[in-house]
């Protein structure tokens, strides 16, 4: 059983660290100014400062916007239009499907917070490291698994049309992929191996237990069975 509580704290702490990873892609701009899922280096640069527009979960933020590095950030809401900003910032082209797809598949990383309170959940019930506990958590971390394989495919697909775009327009600007969508891309790792580990131990315990069933009978002090006389060896 020694073994078993070691890889069922591996597991609980799996699950913590995908809770905060998937945190850290919660609070992307414009939350937090310079986290961002994606970022797109502009051409305005000079000798002092270069602009980013960095792109978050609830908005984004244009940063270093003037020499005395201010940023300028949209206000905190589910659903912006990414293609429409960077039209504005740098004249960059896009078709109409590539907007409305990029614009529509913001509204879906409203899956970051819930995926990050959903294994958040998960990590408290595996802190009970009972049966039970550990069953549930393993279920609900599952779940949270599977919101954050969909979070994370809408993420690459709606900025890799906006990156696409962007290096594609010969402006000179540079979008890359940033610390926000490598952060979910780890917490899905964490949280599906976290699952796994959490789903062996509970398995272990409950074959441990029902061994302890099989071995220790009722009505026999410390479970051993007396050992059983033969008739001669009785006496009257």
């Amino acid at each position: 059983m020694g073994a078993t509580g070691f890889l069922h704290h591996i597991g609980t702490f799996l699950l913590f660290a995908s809770a905060i990873l998937l945190l850290i892609t919660t609070i992307s701009a414009p939350v937090i100014n310079d986290i961002g899922i994606m970022k797109v280096k502009l051409t305005n640069g000079t000798a002092s400062h270069h602009s980013v527009v960095s792109f978050g979960t609830f908005g984004y933020c244009v940063l270093d916007v003037d020499s005395d590095g201010n940023d300028y950030c949209t206000k905190k809401h589910i659903g912006y239009n990414p293609a429409s900003t960077m039209s504005q910032i740098e004249s960059t082209h896009f078709s109409h499907a590539s907007e409305d797809t990029s614009k529509a598949l913001t509204r879906v990383m409203i899956l970051h917070p819930i995926a990050c309170g959903i294994m958040f959940i998960a990590f408290l019930l595996a802190l009970g490291a009972g049966f039970i506990g550990s069953f549930l958590a393993a279920l609900v971390s599952s779940i949270a698994f599977i919101i954050s394989v969909v979070a994370m495919a809408c993420d690459f697909v709606l900025f890799g049309i906006v990156k696409n775009h962007v290096n594609g327009d010969k402006s000179g600007s540079h979008a890359y992929f940033s610390v926000g969508i490598w952060c979910i891309l780890a917490a899905m790792i964490a949280g599906f191996l976290g699952a796994i580990v959490v789903f062996i131990t509970c398995l272990s315990k409950r074959m441990h237990k029902k061994r302890s069933r099989g071995v220790e009978e009722k009505g026999y002090v410390g479970g051993v069975k007396p050992a059983r006389r033969h008739f001669w060896q009785r006496r009257g």
